[in-house]
């Protein structure tokens, strides 16, 4: 378990991050509208802590260097898979070939692979249907967007989160 520094600080961090998101979202200041968003916050983060969250090691992925890369690495892969959708839903013959595979994270920790999970649902043309104990479900529209799912480079950039 963390040290008593580290939790609070955890929980600030969470704190601000709901603040921010709910300012940032409304992107109203009115005081009702404002006294709303305090209350939502308060009643998110009292969840939270019921649920024992900040008892648990949950939160190990912190900001870094590694993360931005893999954000943006994560974001011109959504571009390029965007790209290659749009080429074959445009294309008259529609060459779709459609594939079911299962995957294996290699991330250790629960966090770790719903990053994976979610990295290739918010891709197009791929959707994780399930994933249970690091064991990953995955439908691609394509057998190119199998293959490279298949390839690991994905699974590599979200297990190297996770280091150091």
């Amino acid at each position: 378990m963390s040290d008593p520094a580290t939790k609070a600080r955890r929980k600030l961090a969470l704190l601000a991050a709901l603040a921010a998101a709910w300012i940032l979202w409304s992107g109203h200041f009115e005081p009702l509208l404002l006294g709303l968003g305090v209350f939502s916050c308060l009643l998110t983060f009292g969840i939270v802590w019921r649920m024992g969250y900040f008892e648990k090691d949950i939160f190990a992925l912190t900001f870094s260097l590694r993360l931005l890369a893999y954000w943006g690495w994560l974001l011109k892969e959504i571009v390029m898979s965007s790209l290659t959708v749009t080429r074959v839903v445009l294309n008259p013959r529609l060459p779709i070939n459609c594939r079911y595979i299962e995957l294996k994270a290699s991330a250790r920790g629960a966090i770790g692979q719903v990053i994976f999970a979610n990295s290739i649902t918010l891709t197009p043309g791929t959707l994780t249907l399930d994933l249970h104990q690091g064991e990953l479900k995955v439908h691609a529209l394509t057998q190119d967007t199998a293959d490279d799912l298949m390839s690991g480079e994905m699974d590599r950039r979200v297990a190297s989160l996770g280091e150091g």
